[in-house]
């Protein structure tokens, strides 16, 4: 097989050690081999570093698995080309199975141009992934914390979630506030923090507020809700935090704002986990799949055998998913017709992936034209 690239190196990543191949063609045409095994520790990265520019490697691959690979990618970029490989794609042949195969096998990879490069964002867009995906999780955290405050007033025979529609709104909050406070409510109280049209509603709110809380309960409230007000100032931190980091893709922000479904925090997590060169997707098609929304193709002898879609990205297919039900509940738009054909014919999990799937290929298009969303007129 025809040899490619020359002084090259696979790197077999764990959490202590890394193995390294290293792959130099010789004036005979032949390959010489030459391995090293190095500590993940900073000060050993940097003497790997010296040792591969003193072979003067200008390629090396790694698979991408964990997380042990990014420091490693971090201390690297900028001195060489690196290939960071899809683990699936680069499998070694069944047998025998060590650190030291692993790597000499993704270096032979390497040096016959046999991998294919993962997307691997800017160092930018590296840090408003971490703040876009933490802020996901902290939301789920609160989300948590109020689904916990809601189980406690229901173990102890408080119904106000029964008569208001959001217990956290400006009104609950006040409610709950003054509750955690003094640990029980009286008319006067909730006379004093309901507002506008619960104001109908004050004696039903006095009723369902007559329950058997006792002091463990108060305190379970209490922590919940002290936890919830943290959340909450954090994520403000942290959103704060993800608006400077897009003041660089201002432009590209506001396209994305034209699509329907598409709001602030949508808008900046696609940002931070597609970027905004699209150059790095051959096709609208590869995009869609890397992001794990396009169908499945599974045929042999002529017959389909299914069409799961592949795992892809699942914080970009979670964010395009949260799109697709906004975009359903929309009004005078052609996408939410596609959503509600689709769901009554296939059901309502597929048109969602269905929408998701046409959403990325629109967002490719929009942001491959530099053009804003219009949406598009009705023939006749």
């Amino acid at each position: 097989m025809e040899i490619l690239l020359t002084n090259v190196a696979g790197m077999d990543v764990h959490q202590k050690e890394i193995v390294v191949c290293v792959l130099s063609s010789t004036e005979e045409g032949s390959l010489q081999k030459e391995i090293n095994t190095f500590s993940t520790l900073t000060k050993s990265l940097y003497d790997l570093l010296e040792w591969l520019e003193e072979r003067q490697v200008t390629h090396i691959a790694m698979e991408s698995t964990g997380i042990y690979w990014k420091p490693v990618y971090n201390i690297l970029e900028g001195y060489f080309d690196i290939t960071l490989a899809n683990a699936q794609r680069i499998k070694n042949v069944p047998g025998r199975k060590t650190d030291v195969s692993d790597s000499e096998w993704i270096a032979k990879l390497l040096c016959h141009g046999l991998i294919e490069k993962s997307f691997v964002p800017s160092q930018d867009l590296r840090e408003l992934r971490d703040l876009t995906r933490l802020r996901k999780k902290w939301v789920g955290n609160l989300t948590a914390e109020k689904n916990r405050i809601s189980k406690v007033l229901e173990c102890s025979n408080i119904k106000l979630g029964s008569v208001i529609s959001d217990i956290f709104g400006v009104s609950g909050r006040k409610l709950l506030t003054r509750l955690v406070d003094q640990g029980y409510l009286d008319q006067n109280d909730v006379d004093t923090c309901i507002h506008h049209s619960l104001k109908k509603k004050a004696n039903t709110i006095s009723e369902s507020l007559f329950g058997t809380l006792n002091d463990h309960q108060i305190f379970m409230i209490r922590s919940s809700w002290n936890h919830i007000k943290y959340i909450e100032k954090s994520i403000q931190e942290l959103e704060q935090r993800i608006d400077d980091l897009l003041q660089s893709y201002q432009e590209e922000k506001e396209i994305l704002l034209t699509i329907p479904g598409i709001k602030e925090q949508s808008a900046a997590c696609i940002i931070a986990e597609i970027g905004t060169d699209m150059s790095q997707f051959p096709t609208s098609r590869h995009l869609a799949s890397w992001a794990g929304v396009s169908p499945g193709n599974n045929e042999s002898a002529g017959k389909k055998k299914g069409t799961k879609s592949v795992q892809g990205n699942p914080h970009i297919k979670s964010t395009l998913c949260e799109v697709a039900w906004a975009i359903s509940r929309s009004k005078n738009t052609g996408m939410s017709s596609t959503f509600w054909i689709l769901s009554a014919r296939r059901g309502k999990k597929k048109a969602l992936q269905a929408v998701a799937h046409k959403v990325l290929r629109i967002i490719y298009t929009l942001l491959t034209n530099k053009q804003t969303y219009s949406e598009p007129r009705l023939a006749g």
